[in-house]
């Protein structure tokens, strides 16, 4: 809890009485590898923020492959924000990858101290901005960079996160197949071994 209180005075003056009233609305929750924390296809009431592990937030095509939208690791938020603001089913599933904690948030909850305490209201606008220019960012990446500099993109942004997830994982966020993903793997490291 401490780090995401951190998180927020970094951006918003946080007084006792608004840290005791996020104190009071969060809930914290361990999860094991596999656990649904929102289905595809269900109303969306909940966001969460990633204190440790990893949650993968995705969706499926009309022949059953899965497209992973996002990776959550610590200090991130995740949830299926097009429904939770549009007061909409889910068009997304967000799953537990990594055994992981989070800390839940109750959308009536968040709105309850949106009311009381308008400084948080800043402060989700700012979540909320970064994660559309991340969005933004990650369709012009797909759309213009190459598999392999995608996946050179995904090693610098998730540093480390290849040894705990699975290779499927990782092809089905780039937008291409575990074939492909293995292809790029050799050449980069017979090309690192040419270099060296």
């Amino acid at each position: 809890m401490k780090s995401l209180i951190e998180k927020i005075k970094s951006l918003i003056v946080l007084s006792e009485e608004a840290e005791a009233q996020v104190y009071k609305i969060a809930k914290t929750r361990n999860l094991a590898k596999g656990d649904i924390l929102i289905r595809e296809g269900e109303k969306v009431n909940k966001s969460f923020f990633v204190l440790d592990g990893c949650i993968r937030s995705f969706s499926n095509n009309n022949t059953g492959r899965e497209h992973t939208l996002q990776f959550a690791i610590k200090d991130w938020w995740v949830s299926d924000f097009t429904a939770l603001y549009n007061n909409s089913i889910a068009s997304l599933t967000v799953e537990c990858i990594k055994e992981a904690k989070v800390i839940e948030f109750n959308t009536d909850d968040l709105n309850e101290i949106y009311h009381l305490f308008p400084e948080f209201e800043r402060y989700q606008r700012k979540n909320l901005e970064r994660y559309a220019m991340n969005l933004n960012h990650r369709i012009l990446n797909q759309l213009q960079l190459s598999a392999s500099d995608r996946y050179d993109l995904f090693l610098k942004q998730y540093a480390d996160i290849e040894q705990y997830i699975s290779n499927y994982h990782i092809a089905s966020y780039l937008g291409i197949t575990q074939q492909s993903l293995s292809r790029i793997r050799l050449e980069k490291t017979k090309k690192k071994e040419s270099d060296s």
